[in-house]
């Protein structure tokens, strides 16, 4: 079980920055991928990034060039930097963890993202 904590999230006018954490129980260092999704209300949750062992991170076409995926093996944490965030980037953001590629995937319990000016 991978149980995950999400924070950073809030009101930022458009053009601004924020960045996410995604805090995992335990050591992420032989976790296969986490990544995050992002849903709005009467919309299907949609994919925004992933980081996976031994891979480059992949991103959605909308946040390409603007969003940045990391992860800090010491502090077991995966970061989501969001720059010239717009308005349609408003979602809640929600974090996931696969242990393997066949693996269920874990999340966490989502953080509000806000652009408004």
């Amino acid at each position: 079980q991978v149980q995950l904590v999400e924070s950073g999230g809030g009101l930022v006018q458009p053009g601004g920055s924020l960045r996410l954490s995604c805090a995992a129980s335990g050591s992420i260092a032989a976790i296969y991928r986490m990544g995050w999704y992002r849903q709005v209300p009467g919309k299907e949750r949609e994919f925004v990034a992933h980081i996976t062992i031994g891979v480059n991170p992949a991103y959605a076409d909308s946040v390409k060039g603007r969003f940045t995926i990391s992860r800090d093996i010491a502090k077991n944490t995966v970061y989501l930097q969001m720059n010239s965030l717009k308005p349609e980037d408003t979602a809640v953001y929600y974090c996931y963890a696969r242990r393997t590629i066949a693996s269920t995937a874990y999340w966490g319990q989502g953080t509000q993202v806000t652009v408004s000016s």
